[in-house]
């Protein structure tokens, strides 16, 4: 067996704090913030979503690994986070369908990964004493530099990386004969969304973080969409005046994620980081039109501000998150707009949210059909 390297390693948080555990096999350091992710199965999507770039990943699930990977599940086209953290890591996996094993694929893209970390106490850490970011190394005798490298990594607040993970060029997704067409402003998309929108028979032009609507407008489409993707949204000021334009012209536009947060900022509410952030496939959220409740998939480190939410004349509060109340959901009354913090396409995770894209679509035919 050729994963015998188990060096001792390190998780050293901002604050000074020190969690050991060991190596899976691969040397090195990476920093980034920890965040924590509590889903149960979801792994190999979780690692390729584009919204964790930048950050440490902390798995709550005790094993990671024993299902291999399957490069249809991918959500983007490599892995996105810095590193990951957990508590038993299998070499071996068993799954029918199977294209490899997690460390062959950790390897191939020079992943750090660490084991036989304390994880609950970790998590506990986290939860008590807020996001912070962190640096895991097998370098575990040189504290001090560490610390220097961990000192000089940005602080995720203020920090813009939409053009980190975003489309460099356009490029299409779907039937190019299909009677309904979306413009998507990529500020870290994932694969399973387009698959959404493309089941629903729409054909899509996806554009980089930083397209005008001008740009956007070009493929004359029926509707716009503004995607998830990592980072602060405040300094996504091209996005937000894009969103602007939409808005302005009264044009079907759902967003998701980074994306909802971007039309909160078009429309003047503000939005805050939030203390360690919502992360996992089992997050119970009303919605407050039809009283329903959904277990959502969320993976969000910002939020927009209640208070002025509630407070704007044209904007309404649709969905909440039941755990602490911060806004999941809104949409404009006088305007064919509306967003969630959540996740809808929902890879990984359950399906209870999948119909807002039916919603958004039947929101596209209405302006075709009143056009």
């Amino acid at each position: 067996m050729k994963y015998q390297a188990r060096k001792k390693a390190l998780v050293l948080l901002a604050d000074g704090t020190i969690f050991y555990g060991k190596s899976i096999g691969i040397e090195g350091t990476a920093t980034g913030e920890i965040c924590f992710n509590t889903g149960m199965t979801g792994y190999q999507e979780i690692f390729t979503d584009p919204s964790y770039f930048g950050q440490m990943m902390v798995t709550t699930n005790a094993h990671i690994g024993n299902y291999g990977i399957n490069n249809e599940e991918n959500e983007s086209e490599s892995i996105k986070i810095s590193g990951l953290i957990c508590r038993n890591f299998s070499f071996t996996h068993s799954r029918v369908d199977s294209d490899s094993n997690l460390y062959d694929w950790f390897e191939k893209h020079n992943l750090v990964a660490i084991s036989d970390v304390d994880t609950r106490a970790l998590v506990s850490y986290i939860r008590d004493n807020g996001a912070m970011n962190a640096i895991i190394s097998t370098e575990i005798d040189n504290i001090d530099e560490l610390k220097k490298q961990l000192a000089e990594t940005p602080n995720m607040e203020g920090l813009e990386l939409a053009s980190k993970v975003s489309t460099k060029e356009p490029y299409f997704v779907g039937d190019e004969n299909s009677s309904i067409k979306i413009s998507a402003l990529d500020i870290g998309i994932k694969k399973n969304i387009l698959r959404n929108l493309v089941k629903r028979g729409a054909y899509v032009k996806v554009y980089p973080y930083n397209a005008s609507f001008e740009e956007m407008s070009d493929f004359n489409p029926d509707g716009y969409f503004i995607s998830n993707g990592p980072g602060d949204p405040e300094p996504l000021v091209e996005a937000q005046n894009t969103a602007k334009e939409i808005i302005e012209r009264n044009l079907p536009l759902f967003g998701i994620c980074l994306g909802h947060q971007v039309i909160a900022l078009a429309n003047g509410i503000s939005t805050y980081k939030m203390h360690n952030g919502h992360r996992g496939i089992n997050h119970p959220v009303k919605n407050l039109l039809t009283g329903k409740g959904e277990i959502t998939s969320q993976n969000h480190g910002f939020a927009i501000n209640r208070e002025e939410t509630e407070a704007h004349a044209d904007v309404e509060i649709t969905h909440v998150h039941l755990n602490d109340h911060t806004v999941a959901g809104i949409r404009m009354k006088s305007k064919n707009v509306f967003s969630v913090q959540y996740h809808p396409e929902a890879s990984p995770g359950p399906h209870d949210s999948e119909y807002l894209f039916d919603q958004f679509i039947e929101n596209i035919k209405k302006a075709k059909v009143e056009a």
